[in-house]
């Protein structure tokens, strides 16, 4: 058992983390936050409007604020951006303040979850299945840093993928504050 305050759901775009957290948080009764779309309600925008009036740089510090402050608290699952692992902040962060949960899928899943999303900035940035290879290099290894779990999601709808995740927390997370 890894006791900690909060569940934190990373993993790339498109590998479920908003739909799994949303069924989980039904399933456990514990509060769901996604945090890209706690950003833009704070920020009355768009994610895709920050990055442009921002850069990835400002979106960064929002986000890592908004992290700091969502896990400062107990008894939440947070589905964090693809990109919150990045900051070496966000990531001592999630791993004293949180049981963090890896969700991964395939660059193959990914372009098919995400054939009609047109709101995410880095899938603008030139051909989709190349940068979701690149984006999956870059953070692979920093997903595996902070992951106290791994679940797969290609093959399972979010309902099923969140049942497959609570029964792995059963056995894995003591919900408690952390060490």
């Amino acid at each position: 058992m890894n006791p900690a305050p909060n569940l934190v759901l990373v993993g790339p775009m498109g590998a479920g983390k908003t739909l799994v957290g949303t069924h989980l948080a039904e399933r456990l009764g514990l509060a769901f936050c996604d945090a890209d779309h706690e950003l833009e309600r704070r920020a009355g925008t768009s994610v895709r409007e920050l990055f442009a009036r921002e850069g990835e740089a400002g979106f960064r510090r929002r986000e890592r604020a908004l992290l700091a402050e969502l896990l400062a608290g107990s008894g939440r699952i947070v589905a964090t951006g693809g990109g919150a692992v990045l900051d070496p902040d966000n990531r001592r962060l999630l791993r004293t303040r949180g049981f963090v949960v890896w969700l991964q899928a395939t660059v193959e899943t990914q372009l098919q979850r995400l054939a009609e999303d047109t709101a995410r900035p880095l899938l603008q940035q030139g051909d989709r299945a190349e940068v979701l290879a690149r984006l999956a290099r870059e953070r692979a290894p920093l997903y595996a840093e902070v992951a106290d779990l791994c679940l797969a999601t290609d093959a399972l709808p979010p309902a099923d993928a969140a049942e497959a995740l609570a029964a792995l927390l059963d056995r894995h997370w003591q919900r408690g504050e952390a060490a």
